[in-house]
């Protein structure tokens, strides 16, 4: 796809291509909206994205913002905007660009701290609920959110 015009055509040419891609954009950017979350533990309002975006050239308004997030909208999206966005989340531009936009190292390692994280917990709120189960029935459950953090990792479980 070549993005060197001035918009960036959401998905292909049937309505249904322009949705997909809508709604790709949407999980890329509220996965970054996530990230910040876990990486600083406070969400970024609306109007420190836009400052942010307006410092790398474009003025976003909040409802081009909603639209990007919610993935409703299958319009054209100005590159600049999409450009301007992965500067302030410190990514590569690729990644919101283009489709197949790997993504950021950075990303990947707060999405498995994150995930760690989440499993502890609910290990840890199992204990403090079930805490009149039994031991053994304790260790599965512990087995078996370890076998779904070694299967979504995609690292075999130590036995």
């Amino acid at each position: 796809m070549n993005l060197n015009g001035a918009e960036l055509m959401v998905g292909g040419s049937t309505p249904r291509d322009r949705l997909e891609r809508a709604e790709t954009l949407a999980r890329k950017v509220n996965l970054l909206l996530d990230v910040v979350v876990a990486e600083g533990g406070k969400p970024y309002e609306f109007a420190e994205i836009q400052a942010g975006v307006r410092d790398n050239g474009y003025v976003l308004s909040r409802t081009r913002w909603w639209r990007i997030r919610s993935g409703e909208s299958p319009e054209a999206v100005p590159r600049e905007a999409l450009v301007a966005l992965a500067k302030f989340f410190e990514v590569d531009p690729d990644y919101l660009t283009e489709d197949t936009g790997e993504l950021p190292e950075r990303i990947e390692r707060e999405l498995q701290l994150l995930k760690k994280m989440r499993r502890n917990k609910l290990k840890s709120i199992a204990a403090r609920t079930l805490g009149d189960i039994d031991s053994k029935t304790l260790d599965a459950i512990n087995a078996l959110l370890d076998d779904v953090n070694s299967f979504e990792s995609g690292d075999p479980r130590p036995d």
